[in-house]
């Protein structure tokens, strides 16, 4: 890999050297590296693009990184990954896509990601974009993530896009047995003429089954957020969706919150919260000698954290 490209690697999954245990690395369409575990099986699919991970049942405090970078401009694809996670493991698994962009067509990434989640399996999924590059063809991304989540199953997922993605249209959809536990948490930010549209649906249909939907995210500049979050509560359930933004110069958030108990013990919440950085936040920081800038800058940071 060239500089730019350790450099994209770095950035979407944290990654400075080859990683331990399972991983799958793409780059520009093509492979460029992978290593199986004992417990940890990665195939390419033979029917479209993409890759099946296959994690036995049982495995404990193991790892799977499959990051993709595009340093091609122009370059467009839609990659399939499905994940088929064995009953009782407990892993990690890093994605997450960083395009550099020096030239005038666009580029464009489409991850499809199918989990499998079998009972009482834990699972930690890390999802960052990123992008950048001087060239004026814009960086699209457009992640989908369709989870199936098993009797006593949990899962965290923690999905992050805070600089140089123009346009992604995140779709997120989860379908709850008994006792599955599901949070997501998004950070996201946008600057300049960015468009970023978020979807989430979640099913409900197994008794005692929690989801936890939370959203943070600023908006600078011109760019516009959406965000759409479904809860459809299905059995006796506990689900709540939580959207905080902050707006900053010419820009556009909306929240659209839609909850539907469809069971008499579905216990349903939604929270959203649109607004500018307060006055008082700003005069506090600036009177310890920062100015306004370096003060707005602190506050988006401690926000986003």
């Amino acid at each position: 890999m060239d500089a730019i490209e350790k450099q994209l690697l770095a950035q979407v999954a944290d990654l400075h050297e080859v990683p331990e245990g399972a991983y799958n690395i793409r780059k520009n369409g093509e492979s460029d590296g992978r290593r199986s575990t004992a417990n940890i099986q990665i195939e390419t699919k033979t029917d479209k693009p993409g890759i099946d991970i296959r994690i036995k049942a049982g495995t404990r405090r193991e790892s799977v990184h499959i990051p993709v970078i595009l340093s091609q401009s122009g370059l467009k694809e839609s990659v399939y990954n499905d994940f088929f996670i064995g009953d009782d493991a407990d892993v990690t698994i890093v994605a997450g896509c960083g395009i550099h962009n020096g030239g005038d067509e666009a580029s464009e990434h489409s991850g499809i990601h199918s989990f499998f989640i079998g009972k009482n399996a834990k699972v930690r999924y890390v999802e960052k974009h990123y992008g950048d590059g001087d060239g004026n063809g814009e960086r699209i991304m457009n992640p989908t993530t369709v989870i199936h989540m098993s009797e006593g199953s949990f899962m965290e997922m923690e999905t992050t896009q805070i600089k140089g993605v123009d346009s992604t249209d995140r779709r997120t959809d989860a379908r709850l047995e008994a006792g599955a536990t599901l949070i997501i948490k998004e950070k996201l930010m946008t600057h300049g003429n960015q468009v970023a549209n978020t979807h989430f649906t979640v099913d409900m249909d197994g008794e005692g089954c929690s989801a936890n939907l939370i959203s943070r995210s600023v908006a600078r500049e011109n760019s516009r957020q959406v965000f759409f979050s479904r809860i459809n509560g299905n059995a006796a359930c506990n689900g709540h969706s939580e959207c905080d933004a902050i707006i900053m110069d010419n820009a556009s958030v909306s929240a659209i919150p839609e909850v539907t108990a469809n069971h008499i013990d579905a216990s349903l919440i939604h929270e959203a919260a649109i607004g500018k950085i307060a006055g008082e936040q700003l005069i506090k920081l600036m009177t310890l000698g920062l100015t306004e800038q370096q003060a707005e800058e602190q506050i988006v940071s401690g926000f986003l954290k």
